[in-house]
Formats: C-alpha cells, sequence, structure tokens
C-alpha cells in the first residue's frame, strides 16, 4: 500500500517543550516535596498529564479529584512557560512543506490536552497544513496505546498502512507501531543510541534531515 499521509507528534519533535514541561511538573511537584530525577522524566514522556501524575504521586494516594487539580496546574503553568519560551525544533517548517508540496494528507496526534495543542499550532502557524488533529487527553488510553494515532487517520480517511508517524518518545513510537504505521523516530541527542529505538522503521536526528531518500527507505 502506497504511503500518502503523514501523522506528527508534538511535544518534543515539532516544538522545544519537553524542558518546559519538566519544569512545570517540578515545580508543582515541589509543592509537595517530590523531586524527579531527569532519568525519571525521561521514562515518563509521551504520557498523558493525568496518567505522568497519577504515576509518580502514587504513594501519596491522593483520590482522583486532588490528582485532577495537580495535572490542570501543570497544564495551565506548562502553557504559560510555551507561550513565552516555546520554540519551533530545527526542520519543523521544513518537513511540513515537504511532505504538502508531494500531496500527503498531514494530521497531528498529541499526548498534550487540546487547549495545549492548540496554543501550539497557532504558535508555529501549522494549522493551514492539518487535515486533522487528535488528543489522547479524553481516550480511554494514551500512548503508548494507539488509539490517537488510529483516530487521526481515521479523521484524515487514512489506513493505518498508508501513514508515517513522527515521533520523539518511546511511548508514542511504540503506538506508532501498534496502530501499524511505518514510524520514524527523532531522539534527543542524549537518547540517539538507545536500543529501544530498534522497532522504529527509521531513526535521524533531526526533521531536517529527512528527504526523499527516506521516503523510499520505508
Amino acid at each position: 500500500m502506497n504511503l500518502n499521509t503523514v501523522i506528527f507528534d508534538m511535544d518534543g519533535l515539532l516544538i522545544d517543550s519537553e524542558p518546559l514541561w519538566t519544569l512545570a511538573a517540578a515545580e508543582v511537584f515541589e509543592t509537595y516535596g517530590k523531586r524527579l530525577t531527569p532519568a525519571d522524566f525521561a521514562s515518563t514522556t509521551g504520557l498523558r498529564t493525568s496518567e505522568f501524575v497519577a504515576w509518580w504521586l502514587r504513594d501519596y494516594k491522593f483520590d482522583d479529584t486532588e490528582l485532577e487539580k495537580v495535572a490542570t496546574r501543570i497544564v495551565e503553568l506548562v502553557t504559560r512557560k510555551i507561550r513565552l519560551e516555546g520554540k519551533a525544533m530545527p526542520g519543523m517548517q521544513y518537513i511540513f512543506d515537504f511532505f504538502q508540496s508531494r500531496g500527503y494528507k498531514v494530521g497531528l496526534a498529541t499526548s498534550s490536552p487540546m487547549s495545549v495543542a492548540d496554543t501550539i499550532i497557532d504558535m508555529l502557524g501549522i494549522e493551514k497544513y492539518l487535515g486533522a488533529k487528535t488528543s489522547a487527553e479524553k481516550l480511554e488510553y494514551g500512548k503508548p496505546h494507539p488509539q490517537v494515532y488510529l483516530d487521526c487517520a481515521k479523521a484524515l480517511q487514512s489506513s493505518p498502512l498508508e501513514c508515517i508517524c513522527f515521533e520523539d518518545s518511546v511511548n508514542g513510537m511504540i503506538a506508532a507501531k501498534a496502530a501499524r504505521m511505518k514510524c520514524v523516530v527523532v531522539p534527543t541527542y542524549s537518547q540517539q543510541k538507545d536500543e529501544k529505538w530498534s522497532i522504529a522503521d527509521l531513526k535521524i536526528s533531526s526533521l531536517k534531515n529527512f528527504s526523499e531518500l527516506h521516503i523510499n527507505l520505508l
């Protein structure tokens, strides 16, 4: 089946927001006396905010209402940080132009709340490229479950087998592969050599390095 659709993750792939999520979560967690290491944060990259909060505060025995309050505080704080400090990742504009010029249908599938996605889409000026945008925020399962990717493909009227996904997290990569889509990963420099990326169809160091040759490889 021919590839004719591309679906992008968002945080850490299109915008350098993962450090801002880390800062926001660290600030909120600090009020509870909870401190995480960079490795801790990296291990849960790609999860929804609610799942991230529930995992790291599980020892606190908070009820769902309190956990929701913590997640909301993090989302509100990171949104402010993104508006002030968010920057596009290298090659972001290039990759959208690359696929648009080849007639691909384009979608976005994120674990972040749609409110955050809309803020970033507006900042990056990419609304005009998107045929669909989906969030795992209110789904029963988030990444690494494939539903958010399957929903995006359905909204684009594409078969999963026609889709290329771009991801920067292990959880996102697993979701894309579980959806039976081709997956291109763009890990951060510190994670480039991690063996977990071996299930991806392709690994590149930057969006700006993707080319026609890579499509042929897929």
